[in-house]
């Protein structure tokens, strides 16, 4: 299909990689953006081999692998003794068993290498400050005049373009939130190693702690239950709120407890999830990555999923004969792999979360099982090719 020019609504990792990907095939985009700058916002975030697999074919990888770290292995942790469940290899075993690496960075630097080489790119065409309300296709009119044939909504969980999606799916807050902080790598105790991400498993709650080289720090965000503070993704915690944080993990080993109680002016993250709907009007619409399908964190992949949205998306664009099949054919093919990977953070959900019985069920069969036999229950999700 011949396609000129391409309107894409926010300017996160969505976005941005689908600003990349549909420019890479000679499609000029223009990206508008309701913030006046984009500014660290967030945490840390995983980026897993079947998405660094499409950020290599966008050409932006090398400028990662240069800041990001590269965790030798992902390892569950007992929240309450500290001692090693299980883990699964990554580092150079990625690279060797996916064909791609696995790193962690945070989310501010991921979006600054994305948005360096979309303002590097002669089609891509960025606007801050640019919020499109109401009726898309009437928004970007008054906005520059130029009629879109498609129209990408990447506005993340509370997207302003869903609401132009007839029987659009819905958010719904999971009554759970990610405290999120970090510690100065020098100052980390000797429990949080440099070298891996650490998954602490325990009752009702976790805790992933991970290096963020480019800053020095130790990335840890702990997942429990909570109270929505609104649209936001950036709210301090009061000091009833960090009370009831410490509470939540009162069972946990006494060092993690500790840890907690000590951090300073800790940030929260109200966990949303977007609900069964459809993510295309049919016409020249379409929702993806948070707008389409925002997931819980419990399976690391909603960066993932929407850089691969992004890539599926310009790919059956290009290659359908017009955009209403493209949109079926890049639902089609979405749904079924964001429905696996939704189901997989559900189980994993379960199982981090495990107590009693079934706690001691789950370390046992996790600790006889041995890392390249764990490793290869990833290979569906690891091993994906965008292509």
């Amino acid at each position: 299909m011949h396609l000129e020019n391409i309107a894409v609504v926010g300017a996160g990792i969505a976005g941005l990689t689908a600003a990349l990907s549909f420019a890479s095939k000679g499609v000029r985009c223009d990206i508008f953006e309701e913030a006046g700058e984009l500014i660290e916002v967030g945490a840390g975030l995983q980026v897993s081999p079947n998405a660094a697999r499409v950020l290599g074919k966008l050409g932006v990888l090398s400028e990662l692998e240069a800041v990001w770290t590269e965790p030798e292995r992902i390892s569950l942790v007992s929240g309450t003794s500290l001692r090693l469940i299980a883990h699964v290899p990554a580092g150079r075993h990625a690279r060797e068993r996916w064909g791609a690496p696995y790193g962690v960075l945070h989310r501010a630097t991921l979006q600054k290498i994305l948005l360096s080489a979309v303002e590097r790119n002669p089609l891509c065409t960025i606007r801050l400050g640019t919020p499109i309300r109401g009726s898309v296709v009437e928004s970007l009119q008054a906005v520059t005049g130029i009629p879109y044939p498609l129209i990408v909504g990447s506005d993340g969980v509370w997207s302003n373009v869903r609401a132009s999606v007839p029987q659009g799916p819905d958010p719904d807050f999971s009554h759970n939130v990610a405290w999120r902080f970090r510690i100065p790598s020098e100052t980390a105790p000797s429990w949080l190693p440099r070298n891996q991400v650490t998954a602490f498993l325990g009752p009702s709650t976790h805790l992933v702690a991970y290096p963020l080289c480019e800053m020095e720090s130790i990335n840890i965000v702990a997942i429990a239950s909570g109270i929505s503070p609104g649209h936001t993704w950036d709210a301090s915690a009061s000091e009833p709120q960090r009370e009831m944080l410490v509470a939540q993990f009162r069972h946990w080993n006494r060092q993690i407890v500790d840890l907690l109680k000590t951090i300073e002016k800790p940030g929260f993250w109200p966990l949303y999830a977007v609900g069964p709907g459809r993510w295309h009007n049919g016409k020249d619409i379409v929702l993806i990555g948070d707008a389409a399908h925002a997931m819980m964190p419990f399976a690391a992949q909603g960066s993932s999923m929407a850089i691969e949205d992004a890539y599926v998306l310009s790919n059956r664009v290009m290659n359908a004969p017009d955009i209403p099949q493209a949109l079926a054919q890049y639902e089609n093919s979405r749904k079924p792999r964001v429905a696996k990977v939704k189901a997989r953070g559900q189980f994993n959900r379960f199982a981090y979360h495990a107590r009693g019985p079934v706690r001691l069920a789950r370390d046992l069969v996790l600790s006889m099982r041995p890392p390249q036999s764990l490793a290869a229950d990833f290979d569906w999700l690891y091993g994906f090719d965008a292509d």
